[in-house]
């Protein structure tokens, strides 16, 4: 029986190991061929890492090979221009040690040359020291035999011949000078006379027609009123804001517009234009209208410079200068429009200058310029002419014309010979007939004066000289002196002006203080 257990015990462990057996074998297979599976995978992908290694590897090799290719090439092509520099260098070299053989032959014979003469001219001052030698010994001789003919030794004999030569040579010197003296001034007189007179009827002239009072025409009275405003404001900061006077009478279908200084004028009749045109008229709008017109003026006045300058061909005018040309245009010396004044001295003196043979553009330029200090914009304590002979030095003319225009009225002394051309010209210009109606000048420098002493005082804004100078109108800040003291000032300006001027009839002083409050709606 136990024996019976025994065996199927043996009979079971021999299926078991059966079983494992095959499981395990089975299991192995599957294993093995998986694994050889993976390792066709694996084998693939590296081949193709290494093919694409490869390909990388290769593309990297033949990219440096050509970068090789490349610089090989740029290094023969510098080696073939250096080489050809150098070819060119050494043809330079070749040619330069031609042309030093050919110099250097060139010298030699020079040097022959040069021996050659001054073996001749040692000759030759041989024969001259020896013939020297012979006028000595001879003159000598003939020295001697005069001594023993005149009786008087030969240094005597000597002065009293340059002696009696000299008073001879004088005597007859005095003659021809005075000959020729009185020649030269019976020539250059008329000389002169001619050139003058050809001069003044080459150029010209007109008559001055400048005034102090423009007439501003309108279509009909109505506008009048509009002008005059409600209790007179429009018409009253019409005149605050341009400095002249505005005469509205019953005169029909004008306007009087008064005022000493012609750029005011100007500017009022422009502003009274554009005003009228417009139909909006009151205070505000006429101070942003007159100062639209005062920049248009302005504008107007460099422009009349440029037109100027560009007419009588002087170039290279410094801007200022234009600018102060432009404004003679509204200034008058004498009753004369200064502009024209100044074309005219201009014009005249390159005509002189051409006459005597000097440069016409040098004098012409001289000319313009000669009364530029007349409307300088800071009036110094000086002479127009010293003054403008200041500006022209400032805005870099040349000395010549600066003396010029300094001396045309013998401020200081005339350096060259532009100066008198430009001094005779003035006078030409100034005292032709018709050139000058009246002696203005001292009648605007008082008003002038009347506008400085009026400015000198503190809290004075504006100053303007109106009727002939017979009114000062002076505007003055609300915010710097109170309504009492405009009293005061009206006094004490009355008394400075009666103490330091000098001027007919009476000035009515005039103080205006005003009160603005302005805002702005946004």
């Amino acid at each position: 029986m136990n024996f019976y257990y025994i065996l199927v015990a043996l009979g079971a462990m021999l299926m078991g190991a059966l079983v494992c057996y095959f499981f395990f074998r089975y299991s192995t297979r599957g294993m093995l061929k998986k694994a050889q599976e993976e390792a066709e995978i694996i084998k693939k992908n590296k081949i193709v890492e290494a093919k694409e290694k490869f390909i990388a590897l290769k593309q990297e090799h033949d990219g440096k090979v050509r970068q090789d290719e490349q610089r090989k090439q740029q290094r023969e092509q510098q080696l073939n221009q250096r080489e050809q520099q150098l070819q060119q260098r050494d043809q330079q070299l070749k040619q330069r040690e031609q042309q030093l053989k050919e110099s250097q032959g060139e010298l030699q014979r020079g040097q022959n040359e040069i021996q050659q003469r001054a073996q001749k001219m040692e000759q030759q001052q041989k024969a001259i020291d020896y013939k020297q030698q012979e006028i000595e010994r001879l003159h000598r001789q003939a020295l001697a035999q005069l001594e023993q003919s005149a009786g008087l030794p030969v240094e005597e004999a000597k002065k009293q011949l340059v002696q009696s030569l000299k008073d001879e040579a004088k005597t007859d010197a005095m003659a021809y000078i005075n000959e020729v003296m009185d020649d030269a001034r019976l020539s250059a007189n008329k000389e002169a006379k001619k050139i003058i007179i050809q001069t003044i009827q080459r150029v010209a002239s007109e008559t001055t027609t400048e005034n102090a009072v423009s007439v501003f025409h309108i279509d009909n009275d109505e506008v009048k009123g509009r002008v005059i405003g409600r209790e007179g404001r429009n018409i009253r900061a019409l005149e605050a804001a341009t400095g002249v006077e505005i005469v509205v009478d019953d005169t029909p279908e004008c306007i009087t517009v008064s005022g000493y200084d012609p750029i005011r004028r100007e500017i009022a009749c422009l502003a009274l234009h554009q005003l009228i045109q417009d139909g909006r008229i009151h205070p505000a709008r006429i101070e942003e209208v007159v100062a639209k017109v005062t920049k248009q003026v302005e504008d107007e006045i460099i422009e009349t410079g440029k037109r100027t300058t560009i007419d009588l061909g002087v170039h290279g005018l410094h801007p200022e200068l234009i600018r102060l040309i432009g404004k003679m245009k509204y200034r008058s010396s004498y009753g004369q429009n200064l502009l024209q004044h100044s074309r005219e001295t201009a014009n005249l003196c390159a005509v002189m200058a051409a006459e005597l043979g000097l440069n016409p553009k040098k004098a012409r330029r001289a000319g313009l310029l000669h009364d530029i200090g007349k409307v300088a914009e800071n009036e110094e304590e000086l002479p127009h002419a010293a003054l403008g002979m200041k500006i022209c030095e400032k805005y870099g003319e040349k000395p010549d014309i600066c003396n010029a225009v300094g001396a045309h009225h013998d401020e200081i002394e005339m350096e060259t010979l532009i100066a008198p051309i430009v001094q005779a010209c003035d006078a030409i210009s100034g005292a032709r007939p018709g050139a000058r109606r009246e002696i203005v000048e001292t009648y605007v420098k008082r008003l002038n004066d009347l506008e400085n002493l009026a400015m000198s005082f503190p809290g004075v804004i504006k100053t303007y000289a109106l009727q002939a100078g017979r009114e000062l109108r002076v505007i003055v800040g609300a915010d710097k002196i109170s309504d009492k003291d405009t009293e005061l000032l009206s006094f004490d300006l009355a008394k400075r002006i009666q103490d330091e001027m000098t001027y007919p009839g009476q000035v009515k002083v005039t103080v205006i203080r005003e009160t603005r409050a302005i805002n702005f709606a946004k």
